[in-house]
């Protein structure tokens, strides 16, 4: 009995060259879901109120979340090292207190006094990191403690008081210019070139290259040569002053310095750190992403509070939202 003849075989498919460009080309599926997310909520929101999908509405978002999105960055690039920071938001109240208060109660340069603000939040960040790199202790340990020393550090030397009668030049980031028919602020224009100019130096510089390969395996990265050590204390120093300029941003919003500022900052950093798809291993994850994290927060809250829904609700929501995310890199972490 003979066999029946058989086909030949046809050529393998392949995909497209002009596909495979394109797939190459195109971010990461954790990288674009915050992207997709943040499309999907304005439109939802826009169907919901007449007024959301408006310039004016956005510049309002933009200058909500600009104070947390300068933090945001800073612990980034700690997270990105598989730590995290609990002190950011008190470390940006205090150092609010110490500029104002240099230039008001102390008749300091206001630019001098901005300053030394800044080198304050920075000092801050080297002291974490510096008992995390050297002694060996966990950053949650750490960054609890020092945000609780802070906190006192901040009420004794403000008395539990705000500063007011600030100098202009404290103000100007909050200050506006007009675009079409809508009013931005300065701020919130640095704070789109900050991400712009931190997603440059990870992407293109070797020390931003080291970073990452710190947060992936930092025994490897010690072994190819990578000072883990100085890289890690100079990763906590930077977020320091990113905290620094946030207490700025502080400043020029609320018009005065305020030592009870920052309270939940730390938890909203990180959220938007996690919904913008840096994983809390370390290692993976973009800051542009994190703008978009801090976007998607901003979105949501401003949409709800267009509805008519009560804040509790609006919490409610962020906090499903952090699950979504965490429970994501988590599942994506076991299958890599």
């Amino acid at each position: 009995m003979s066999s029946a003849p058989s086909l030949p075989a046809g050529p393998a498919r392949s995909i497209p060259q002009w596909l495979q460009q394109l797939r190459e080309h195109l971010p990461p599926l954790s990288s674009l879901g915050p992207f997709l997310a943040l499309m999907a909520a304005c439109i939802f929101f826009s169907f919901q109120s007449d007024r959301f999908l408006t310039g004016q509405n956005f510049s309002l978002i933009l200058q909500q979340v600009m104070v947390v999105g300068v933090i945001a960055i800073g612990q980034t690039l700690i997270i990105l090292t598989a730590g995290i920071d609990l002190s950011c938001g008190m470390a940006m109240a205090l150092g609010s207190i110490v500029m104002t208060k240099f230039a008001v109660a102390h008749g300091m340069n206001p630019i001098l006094a901005i300053l030394c603000g800044v080198a304050v939040c920075m000092l801050i960040g080297f002291a974490n990191g510096a008992l995390v790199t050297l002694i060996k202790l966990p950053s949650f340990i750490v960054t609890l403690g020092t945000m609780n020393i802070i906190f006192a550090i901040t009420q004794l030397y403000s008395g539990a008081q705000t500063v007011t009668d600030l100098p202009p030049v404290m103000l100007v980031l909050g200050n506006t210019f007009q675009l079409g028919q809508t009013n931005i602020t300065y701020g919130t224009v640095l704070m789109v070139t900050l991400y712009l100019l931190t997603w440059l130096f990870l992407r293109e510089t070797a020390p931003g290259r080291h970073l990452y390969a710190v947060g992936n395996n930092p025994e490897a990265a010690r072994l190819t040569g990578i000072a883990t050590s100085r890289v890690m204390i100079g990763v906590y120093t930077v977020a320091g002053m990113f905290y620094g300029i946030a207490a700025l941003l502080s400043v020029a919003r609320m018009g005065v310095g305020d030592p009870q500022a920052g309270g939940t900052d730390n938890l909203d950093s990180i959220t938007a750190v996690v919904l913008g798809g840096t994983s809390l291993f370390g290692g993976r994850g973009i800051v542009i992403g994190t703008l978009i994290g801090v976007l998607i927060v901003g979105v949501f809250r401003n949409g709800l509070t267009l509805m008519g829904v009560p804040s509790v609700f609006q919490i409610l929501v962020t906090g499903f939202l952090v699950i979504l995310a965490v429970a994501t890199d988590q599942l994506t972490h076991k299958k890599g």
